[in-house]
């Protein structure tokens, strides 16, 4: 367990922060994080994506955390909501979004709706409120197919599907808010972020979540691309970096950093690892082709958030796959029961 605590002591204290997605998987660590640190979180979610049973950690314990939880079900779209919730807030953490390069693909109208448009919503009514600094879940998806190795932030973007466009427009407006108007923003691209709370009931969840969930049942994988790569980021490094952002003594501008563990992994190799985990090598992986708008190869360079941030990452990847192997294992084991 990360002691929190000992990396940010009482700066978050008292302090009211928002988090748009906070009942999804890296908003709900996020807010456990912050409750440890006895900040006032308001989490707003529609539950589309995210589940209030992630949030039940506080709610079947609030003595247990020095912070205080208020839960608004509402999606970013409802502007006299998002205003309410973020009224007195310091911090905005935006992590609201539809996720999936592939569903994007079918449905970009409504992936332009929530994840543009409703940005625009968080960016209004925290300026409106006078919130001091906004972190905006970015995404690597926004390097593309380039074959440069690692992805350094001045890259251009080559966005290859409406998702990596959408989260790219995200960037741009944090830029430019944080440029008109008195507001500080950072836009953090999270390298393939995986953890104990990723929903695996879904083709376009997580392929960590996929193949624990299906290896833990003794059932086939399928990996799609053959030696497609990928920076596995264990959650608690995205949760690091939000709080190392929020925190940050010089205002960050816009700037958009890279959030990851600096290495980089096949995804042929990481099925191998979980199986051999199981102690069950048996359970060989296939190869499928590879997934529309999917990149080959993912890499993050880590420098600018070394500078900025003096981010490092706090979990590895080993162990990370392992907390999260576990976590999956018992939560399956508990519904079998």
């Amino acid at each position: 367990m990360i002691q929190w605590q000992e990396l940010y002591a009482d700066f978050f204290q008292n302090q009211r922060c928002l988090i748009t997605g906070g009942a999804g998987f890296i908003g709900s660590h996020l807010a456990e994080a912050l409750l440890t640190l006895g900040a006032q979180v308001v989490v707003l979610d529609d539950l589309s994506g995210g589940e209030k049973g992630n949030l039940q950690f506080y709610f079947n314990d609030p003595g247990r955390y020095p912070g205080t939880l208020e839960f608004v079900e509402s999606s970013i779209l409802e502007i006299p909501t998002l205003e309410g919730a973020v009224k007195d807030c310091r911090f905005v953490f935006h992590q609201a979004a539809i996720p999936s390069v592939p569903r994007s693909i079918e449905h970009p109208r409504l992936f332009h709706d929530v994840n543009v448009t409703g940005t625009l919503n968080v960016l209004e009514a925290a300026r409106q409120n006078g919130v001091q600094r906004i972190t905006f879940a970015a995404s690597s998806s926004a390097y593309g197919d380039s074959p440069t190795l690692p992805k350094v932030e001045s890259m251009p973007p080559r966005c290859k599907s409406p998702y990596a466009a959408n989260k790219l427009a995200g960037e741009q407006m944090l830029r430019a808010y944080a440029d008109s108007y008195d507001i500080d923003a950072a836009s953090l691209r999270y390298f393939n972020i995986f953890g104990p709370r990723q929903n695996a009931n879904s083709v376009y969840s997580g392929v960590i979540a996929i193949l624990c969930t299906r290896l833990i049942g003794g059932l086939p994988v399928t990996v799609h691309g053959e030696e497609f790569s990928r920076d596995f980021t264990y959650v608690a490094n995205a949760v690091h970096a939000n709080l190392l952002a929020a925190r940050n003594e010089t205002p960050l501008n816009g700037e958009v950093i890279n959030v990851a563990c600096g290495i980089r992994v096949t995804i042929l190799e990481l099925a191998q690892t979980i199986a051999s985990l199981l102690g069950r090598e048996d359970l060989e992986p296939a190869v499928g082709p590879a997934r529309a708008g999917d990149v080959k190869d993912s890499l993050a360079d880590l420098n600018l958030a070394k500078e900025l941030l003096g981010y490092e990452p706090i979990v590895g990847f080993e162990q990370g796959l392992k907390a999260t192997l576990d976590w999956y294992q018992t939560v399956l084991k508990t519904q079998n029961a």
